[in-house]
């Protein structure tokens, strides 16, 4: 079997009193896509920036496209993209003066940059935009841009650092397929995200990061059946109190139910959701308890997320971003 694209073992970054990283290990087939996911603050940008060769790490080892992050630095840059959490392109020049002039500096001739400059701004929707300059474009264009640019010299491995945070839908779904065209043709992608569902649709194995620690791998079917089986959710009609739902069923599941007084909704984990909805609408209509819509669904990220994490995906500033380094 050929070596993993990327591979880091026991990386460790203190910022001053702060580990920003303790002890992660991390492995990612080639030509496959890793999400990144975790709450603010919990790694995900120092990864990258170390990965990247920006961040040098206070402890461990890395190795992207087989080469050392620290002693290779040179040549893993030459072999990866980066699209950071900002835009990095240059708002005096057009679009397409900076993907040519990014061209150019990946060691394309005039002709090459040329040409892949037209490719990339046509692929990212940017085409009518190319000779306006940066400062008239919308943030959602710059970012498209920087995508881009990191694309420019067909990198082997792809670092996308929250890549369509202030996407449209339409720029959204642009990227995924463009993610999945490069993975098609062999490219690597670590790919960080607040947007869970942009995981489950993309990447082939997922890492949950919390408090600079891995806490959970494996795929999206493996990490959601983490949770406990299926969902039941259940809405209280007007007047019914939804605690008391909740209590009347509350043995029926594999985890204590959660309530919202507010929405009226019951929440709760369940093994055998077929198996049990029977009893659970028996249990309601006996303590005249009436519901206006039942539901079974699987679990999805978001609740492997908060069941490993305990809060929400924008918990708090990554220091790798807020110049804590």
């Amino acid at each position: 079997m050929s070596e993993p694209a990327i591979v880091a073992e026991g990386l460790v970054k203190r910022f001053g009193a702060v580990d920003a990283l303790s002890g992660v290990d991390l492995q990612v087939p080639a030509g496959s896509v890793l999400g990144l996911l975790g709450p603010n603050g919990a790694g995900k940008t120092t990864v990258v920036r170390v990965l990247a060769t920006l961040l040098r790490p206070d402890a461990g080892t890395a190795r992207v496209a087989g080469l050392d992050v620290v002693r290779r630095a040179a040549a893993v840059r030459r072999r990866i993209g980066l699209a950071g959490q900002y835009a990095a392109v240059d708002p005096y020049l057009t679009g397409r003066e900076n993907l040519q002039m990014i061209g150019r500096l990946s060691g394309l001739n005039r002709g090459a940059a040329r040409q892949r400059a037209g490719e990339l701004l046509d692929e990212f929707d940017l085409g009518a935009a190319a000779d306006r300059v940066l400062r008239g474009y919308s943030g959602g264009m710059r970012r498209r841009l920087d995508v881009a640019a990191s694309l420019v010299a067909r990198p082997s491995v792809l670092f996308l650092d929250e890549p369509t945070t202030g996407l449209d839908p339409r720029g959204r779904s642009g990227l995924w397929h463009t993610i999945a065209a490069l993975t098609a043709q062999g490219t690597t992608v670590l790919l960080t995200t607040q947007y869970l569902e942009e995981a489950d649709h993309l990447a082939d194995g997922i890492v949950v990061m919390d408090a600079g620690r891995v806490i959970a791998k494996g795929t999206s079917d493996e990490l959601k059946s983490q949770v406990g089986g299926d969902r039941l959710e259940l809405r209280a009609a007007p007047g019914v109190d939804p605690a008391m739902m909740a209590t009347a069923v509350r043995d029926l599941g594999s985890g204590p139910p959660v309530v919202d007084s507010g929405d009226g909704t019951v929440v709760m984990a369940v093994v055998d959701g077929p198996g049990l909805l029977g009893d659970a609408m028996a249990r309601l209509s006996a303590a005249g308890l009436r519901v206006t819509d039942v539901a079974l669904r699987r679990p999805s990220l978001d609740d492997v997320f908060l069941a490993l994490t305990g809060q929400s995906a924008t918990a708090g500033p990554d220091l790798a971003e807020t110049g804590s380094r």
